[in-house]
């Protein structure tokens, strides 16, 4: 039976989002206007903290420069193994940069002195496959291998990120197990986009108009990332995707896909009961279960697609941001006690 029922908003988060300007559809003509709307200044986040910052870059498998930025707390003490926090940003592999979302692993650094590094993969329609998750799995390695210059802890490397980046977290912890490394001590995916078949019943409660992440929008990003943009074009005139199947879509890029989930590092997900992701993100949460692995899922009732980083000050997105922080410093304190035995 099918039906466009669909689970409410949050009461507070509803009358927020209703003064938002929501995108009715993407296209390639309104990817590239959102692409130029200024961005806040990183600076206006560094602005109150004592920070350490360096930029620099890596070269990605093509040798292609991939951009990173590196927070570290001014005030560390000299010889402090800090953990840190390897951040890919959302905008669902279309757009976005490092500095997108930032605000939320720097809680991160304040709260536990952890070194945020965040990276700038490339972004689809130009980068397709699996360039983005790749450039952000070369960012992951210069991260361990310069872990002793960067005052990080080797043992307490956590990689974080939200929507699309949450999904490229996902694939970074993949590729690390299956390349036998580097070490990764959890994975926090912030209602990660996991899944390019886009078939699920979230995924079709939530379509047909305006919204911060719609089926229809999520249908343009994985076109994009997988190559099936062939021009200017309406999504609504995309069609659903080819079938690809299993085979020829890596997991690294659809995570979803991975036959195993088990040998991963411990997650933390989380989504709203009100967006497109939410039986993607349960679904994953469940199959780490079932493959012998831990994870922590919440589901937030009437939250709505990055609803605590677009609205933070709404008393649901200050609960989901504290029990996330509480979750990160409780496997922090048994990461120290592992890497540091009495």
């Amino acid at each position: 039976m099918t039906t466009t029922a669909r689970p409410g908003l949050d009461p507070e988060l509803r009358a927020l989002l209703a003064d938002m300007p929501l995108i009715p559809r993407l296209t390639l003509e309104v990817l590239a206007q959102l692409r130029q709307l200024p961005t806040p200044p990183v600076e206006s986040l560094l602005a109150d903290r004592q920070v350490d910052r360096r930029e620099v870059t890596v070269p990605a498998k093509d040798g292609v420069p991939i951009p990173l930025s590196v927070l570290s707390p001014a005030n560390a003490e000299p010889g402090t193994a800090s953990p840190c926090v390897y951040w890919m940003h959302g905008g669902g592999m279309v757009m976005g940069d490092r500095f997108s979302q930032l605000d939320i692993p720097l809680e991160w650094l304040d709260a536990f002195g952890a070194v945020v590094v965040s990276v700038d993969y490339r972004l689809a329609p130009e980068a397709t496959g699996t360039t983005p998750v790749e450039d952000c799995h070369q960012g992951l390695l210069w991260i361990a291998e310069h872990a002793g210059e960067l005052g990080i802890d080797p043992g307490r490397i956590i990689v974080a990120g939200a929507s699309a980046g949450g999904g490229l977290a996902a694939g970074v912890a993949l590729l690390a197990r299956d390349l036998d490394g580097p070490a990764i001590a959890a994975q926090i995916l912030i209602c990660p986009m996991l899944d390019h078949r886009n078939t699920t019943a979230s995924s079709r409660q939530f379509a047909d108009g305006p919204g911060v992440w719609t089926r229809e929008m999520n249908e343009f990003g994985w076109h994009a990332v997988l190559g099936h943009l062939d021009g200017p074009g309406d999504p609504g005139d995309l069609g659903a995707l080819p079938d690809l199947g299993g085979e020829d879509v890596p997991p690294y890029v659809s995570p979803a896909l991975a036959d195993d989930l088990s040998g991963l590092p411990t997650a933390y997900i989380d989504t709203g009961s009100a967006e497109v992701f939410r039986d993607e993100d349960t679904d994953y949460a469940t199959r780490i279960w079932a493959a012998g692995g831990q994870a922590e899922l919440h589901v937030w009732a009437g939250g709505f697609h990055g609803f605590d980083a677009l609205c933070p000050q709404a008393a649901i997105s200050v609960t989901a941001r504290r029990t996330r922080t509480d979750w990160l410093a409780r496997h922090l304190d048994r990461s120290s006690h592992r890497s540091h035995p009495a």
